[in-house]
């Protein structure tokens, strides 16, 4: 795992906004100290960028990928606060972002408690406005992977059964890069938990060449029934569940799965060799390592600080790895290891570390979660740590 990026660059796009993360004070019970008239004392706020194209993007940068970002803000003040941010690392990641005159941007304020999930109270802002027309598609020309992250907290992107959103793909697809997409959980109650996401991605798919959504948001989406009984934990996440939503993604044209299914781990899932073989300029050199494997990672043992981001700087591993042309159980110990680098720090990206940080840390023993790991059709895999599912050509 030693192998460099060898000059591949990507493009990050989709959904960027301020995160504003207030530390909450003292202990307690944070589920019922949230009341109405009481006030919480807070420490000072951590101001971030977020979203994917922030998260994931700057992510890829810290990882030594050459990488620009492809977002919409406002002309307002908080739209200024994101382009310093991003800037402060490297003035050259602000070039593809647009700045459009009486919108307001998007921003995040992030409830934080330890040892309970977030809380997002959140402003969509420019991002809804966000088309296909906003894309670069002559820098796609010149970079060998697109990643598109976030749509259903673009409203541009789920309207009219995801026209827009199709058509960046299928835009994209034209110029040989190598597509990615990643998804958000939509608001049930919303326009976009609304929406038929199944025929979205039964449009979008067939241009996507790395889908990399959370299970709990492809649930939502394709099976609420499914992940209403996930929710009420009389049905748990289990490799052959996700195995089983593997196989209706493949069949809707995506060539590989990425599924993130948070502290228990990552779910990957390739197809045959004639459909990897359509998959752009990043594609692997190797495609008979890449063909037909099912993998399942448990997490690497960390004290969690926050999980903001978390998935997109998984996201950001498994691409990093990807462009780095390694085998797909590399590819994916390394999106587990950024992950978890990650939940470190209470931001999206202050805890990512280098590639040959984390790759350091990889090969010097990192310890892993311990799972609860009860599917007897799996075999597991000593030297990689990892297991084996019962479609992997490996095990043929």
């Amino acid at each position: 795992m030693t192998v460099q990026a060898q000059g591949k660059s990507c493009v990050v796009a989709g959904h960027i906004c301020l995160d504003i993360i207030p530390p909450l004070v003292g202990e307690g019970d944070f589920e019922s100290t949230f009341l109405p008239g009481r006030l919480l004392e807070t420490g000072p706020a951590l101001m971030s960028t977020g979203g994917p194209v922030s998260n994931t993007g700057l992510a890829l940068h810290k990882l030594g990928v050459n990488t620009r970002l492809m977002g919409k803000v406002g002309d307002d003040v908080f739209g200024q606060v994101i382009l310093n941010l991003i800037s402060g690392l490297d003035d050259r990641l602000v070039d593809g972002m647009s700045i459009t005159p009486g919108e307001a941007s998007s921003y995040t304020i992030i409830l934080n408690p330890p040892q309970t999930d977030r809380i997002f109270l959140h402003c969509t802002g420019a991002n809804d406005t966000f088309g296909a027309d906003d894309v670069n598609y002559d820098l796609l020309h010149q970079v060998a992977l697109f990643h598109f992250g976030y749509p259903p907290l673009m409203k541009g992107m789920y309207q009219n059964d995801g026209a827009e959103l199709i058509e960046i793909f299928r835009r994209a697809k034209t110029t040989g890069v190598t597509t990615s997409l990643d998804m958000a959980m939509p608001d049930p109650n919303a326009p976009s938990g609304r929406v038929n996401w199944s025929t979205i991605l039964k449009n979008t798919l067939p241009y996507v060449d790395l889908f990399v959504p959370s299970i709990d948001e492809i649930m939502l989406m394709l099976y609420p029934d499914l992940f209403r009984e996930v929710s009420a934990q009389t049905r748990p996440i289990t490799p052959s569940l996700a195995s089983g939503i593997a196989d209706d993604l493949l069949g809707m044209g995506v060539r590989v799965v990425l599924l993130k299914a948070g502290h228990l781990g990552l779910y990957l899932r390739t197809a045959d060799a004639a459909a990897l073989a359509g998959m752009g300029r990043a594609c692997p050199t190797n495609l008979e390592r890449w063909t037909n494997r099912e993998l399942w990672l448990s997490v690497f043992a960390v004290k969690v600080v926050g999980t903001t981001g978390a998935g997109d700087a998984t996201i950001a591993g498994f691409l990093a790895a990807f462009l780095r042309d390694l085998p797909p159980t590399e590819v994916a110990t390394m999106a587990a290891a950024v992950g978890a680098c990650n939940v470190e720090a209470a931001d999206a990206v202050s805890g990512i570390r280098s590639w040959e940080e984390t790759l350091a840390r990889v090969q010097a023993g990192w310890p892993r979660r311990e799972a609860a790991f009860a599917d007897s059709n799996w075999y597991f895999d000593e030297t990689r740590q990892l297991w084996l599912g019962p479609h992997d050509a490996a095990r043929q």
